[in-house]
C-alpha cells in the first residue's frame, strides 16, 4: 500500500460512476468521490463528530443545512467549482438539481466510512448504514 494518495482529483471525480467510493482513508481524514443521478440526493444526515468538506466538479445542486432534521434554515444553489464545509453536528443534504450526473468529492475529518468503501448505488449506501 502506498504511503500517500496522489492522483488528479478532478479526473477521478468526473470518471466516478458509483454513488460513493472511498479513495483514501487515513487516521484523521478520508477522501471519497460521489456521483448522484439527476434528482437524487445524498440523503438528510448529520455527523456528530465529523467535519465534511465537499467540492462539486460537474453539475448543479441545492445544499440544505440546519441545526436539526426539521429545521433546514439555509439553502444554497451551487455548481461546478463550488465548495462548502459542513461542521460536525450540522444536518445537511445535497440534491442534484441538474439533468446530468452530479460529480463531487468530499473529505471527512475524521473518516466516516470503513476504508475501501464502495456503494454502487444510494440503495447500497442505505443498506450498509442500516446494518452498521
Amino acid at each position: 500500500m502506498a504511503l500517500m494518495w496522489v492522483k488528479n482529483i478532478e479526473k477521478e471525480t468526473k470518471q466516478n460512476t458509483t454513488f460513493r467510493t472511498a479513495l483514501w482513508t487515513g487516521k484523521h481524514s478520508q477522501l471519497t468521490v460521489m456521483s448522484l443521478k439527476p434528482g437524487e440526493d445524498i440523503g438528510l444526515e448529520v455527523h456528530p463528530e465529523v467535519d465534511q468538506f465537499l467540492r462539486l466538479e460537474r453539475g448543479t445542486a441545492r445544499v440544505e443545512v440546519g441545526p436539526s432534521r426539521d429545521v433546514l434554515s439555509e439553502r444554497y444553489d451551487v455548481g461546478e467549482d463550488w465548495a462548502f464545509v459542513v461542521p460536525a453536528g450540522t444536518w445537511h443534504n445535497v440534491v442534484n438539481t441538474g439533468d446530468t450526473d452530479l460529480k463531487l468529492y468530499t473529505i471527512y475529518s475524521p473518516p466516516n466510512h470503513p476504508a475501501e468503501t464502495v456503494h454502487v448505488t444510494k440503495g447500497d449506501a442505505e443498506a450498509a448504514e442500516r446494518t452498521g
